[in-house]
């Protein structure tokens, strides 16, 4: 409920020309209609309103009829559709109902807008990769920002194993607005770039790595206690969470 809504109803219990007891029934039949109850799932309706955008999808641990049943029936709120982790089974059974959405296997999303016109992208978004085989979570974190309307650029392999890869982008990566270090093993390069420009860097570990890189909790420790002040630090192997933060730093950047 938005607050010119709630404000109506307010003014017209002052006013008389609505009881107490009218009032809770309105309030709760608006409040009960921003969420939707699907028996495997309780969606939230409102978020867009909210946050800025809506509420999007996990399929890890779903079956392939509950992710599409939670996909229609944001389609039916007229919301955008952003699912994450859709394994092959998901993504087949969604390609079935729904051939009109975009789908990236590497970062394993399921992307559906809403209708209308899309705004331009805004800003800058920089993700920069340590290996190729922390593509698939870096793809994530572009997909993740795309939809939600930033503007995204790809650096891939440019790890501190060969530091001259990531000096090579240094002028590129002066016009970003966020840059996303995605990186495994010891999870040196969020730092090296933190060093490097003037912009809000969010580190993104992975599991990438041998035995004594503890699946990833090595990388993510030391991004933790990073040298590099302008660096913040994500889960391990969350990119969606990476580009989620990265979109709303450049749409509030951009709305200044």
């Amino acid at each position: 409920m938005d607050a010119n809504s709630l404000k109506s109803i307010l003014e017209a219990v002052r006013a008389g020309s609505l009881t107490i007891a009218e009032a809770l029934h309105q309030l709760e039949g608006r409040i009960s209609s921003t969420v939707a109850e699907l028996g495997y799932a309780t969606l939230d309706l409102d978020r867009q309103r909210r946050c800025g955008f809506p509420e999007v999808i996990l399929a890890e641990g779903k079956t392939p009829e509950w992710v599409a049943g939670a996909v229609q029936r944001l389609v039916d709120a007229r919301q955008d559709c952003f699912v994450t982790r859709v394994n092959d089974i998901q993504a087949a059974h969604l390609t079935t109902c729904f051939p009109q959405a975009e789908q990236d296997r590497l970062a394993r999303t399921f992307w559906l807008p809403g209708p209308g016109e899309r705004p331009a992208p805004a800003g800058r978004v920089f993700v920069v990769t340590a290996g190729t085989s922390d593509l698939p979570v870096a793809q994530e974190a572009v997909q993740t920002a795309r939809v939600m309307g930033a503007h995204v650029e790809l650096i891939v392999d440019v790890g501190v194993a060969g530091i001259h890869r990531i000096l090579r982008h240094y002028d590129r990566l002066q016009t970003a607005d966020v840059v996303i270090v995605v990186a495994g093993m010891d999870g040196a390069l969020p730092s090296v770039v933190g060093g490097l420009v003037d912009c809000p860097v969010i580190a993104c570990p992975t599991s990438i790595g041998y035995g004594a890189s503890l699946g990833g909790i090595a990388a993510l420790l030391t991004m933790l206690n990073s040298c590099s002040a302008g660096v913040c630090t994500v889960n391990i192997d969350a990119g969606f969470k990476a580009g989620y933060v990265a979109a709303r730093f450049v749409k509030r950047l951009q709305s200044q």
